[in-house]
């Protein structure tokens, strides 16, 4: 848990002196977010029962006054959530959608924020090099001064894939929903993960991936009126994989999860799906996801103690894994 008082250095702050539109205001629509999840959760083993984060109060067609953007897996099956304003006031919140595909969650604040809300800004206008905004809740103190330094595909270990990520350095050391926010002022994406990165002379460069927020107003309505995007949930293997110099390597297993139930085993290497050879987490998920829905049956090539075996796995929807968000 980072600590309260915790800031940025002054010299990486943002300078409001900079900006074509008024840094203190805007962020005060950043807010703290802490979440607190049952210990018998499905995430609560790999994402705890306590955790901090940010969000963005937000301004689109059709969205309440009091709608919070995150990233999802700080609310994945919270009890309670908290939002904590700029000013100290702390106010309860209702975890009220969460996106498995993009990773956005949103949350309904139950009192009155009485702060600056975002406009959604146009993500796919940011340029390599161009100059933002990294924001947690908290201020000018906790916000930094950032570049766009890649627009990319993003693959999860966790199931997850982005066709286009943004990322930025320098990298916010407290990245769980901050708000990236861009040179109009308006919100570009929320942070999810930070990357570490080697350079040709052995130094570590971090950065932070970013959601763009592109790839929210096409599923908004429905995350408010249903809790999820809409489309049909993909099938879901219940593992975690990793890349390494001799290719796909399962790093862990979900508990009780489809691919646990097939037989599959941490340090087994995935080499194929059917008769597709695959050698790249992204092919694997895009392999697995094209199969058909959840339920249906996904034949793994797999090395074992360098010997070949298949793993038919039949796979389940992640999202009934896990708890349903409870109004307080």
């Amino acid at each position: 848990m980072p600590d309260p008082n915790w800031e940025i250095p002054l010299n990486l702050q943002p300078d409001p002196d900079n900006y074509s539109y008024d840094l203190d205001t805007t962020l005060r629509a950043i807010v703290g977010l802490r979440a607190d999840v049952p210990g018998d959760a499905f995430t609560a083993e790999t994402l705890g029962t306590e955790r901090i984060g940010s969000g963005a109060v937000i301004r689109a067609p059709g969205a309440p006054d009091n709608l919070v953007l995150t990233i999802g897996y700080l609310i994945t099956e919270a009890e309670t959530v908290w939002l904590i304003a700029a000013d100290g006031r702390t106010i309860p919140g209702h975890a009220l959608a969460f996106d498995q595909a993009t990773g956005f969650g949103l949350v309904l604040a139950l009192g009155k924020l009485d702060l600056p809300a975002l406009e959604l800004g146009d993500s796919s206008t940011l340029e390599l090099g161009a100059s933002a905004v990294m924001a947690a809740g908290g201020g000018r103190a906790r916000a930094i001064e950032t570049k766009v330094v890649g627009r990319q595909e993003f693959a999860g270990y966790w199931e997850y894939l982005l066709d286009e990520a943004i990322f930025t350095a320098p990298a916010h050391p407290f990245w769980s929903g901050a708000a990236l926010i861009g040179p109009d002022g308006r919100l570009m994406g929320t942070g999810s993960l930070i990357l570490q990165q080697g350079d040709s002379r052995g130094q570590r460069a971090d950065m932070n991936m970013i959601v763009p927020i592109a790839l929210l107003p096409p599923i908004l309505d429905k995350l408010l009126a249903t809790g999820t995007s809409g489309e049909p949930p993909r099938p879901w293997l219940g593992l975690f994989v990793m890349e390494s110099e001799g290719g796909l390597v399962v790093g862990g297993l979900a508990d009780g999860g489809p691919a646990e139930r097939a037989g599959l085993k941490t340090g087994d290497h995935i080499v194929g799906v059917g008769e597709e050879e695959i050698s790249e987490v992204a092919a694997l998920w895009r392999s697995v996801w094209a199969a058909g829905l959840p339920g249906v049956q996904v034949r793994l090539q797999v090395q074992r103690d360098e010997m070949p075996m298949t793993v038919r796995v039949t796979t389940g929807d992640r999202g009934k894994f896990l708890r349903t968000p409870r109004m307080h």
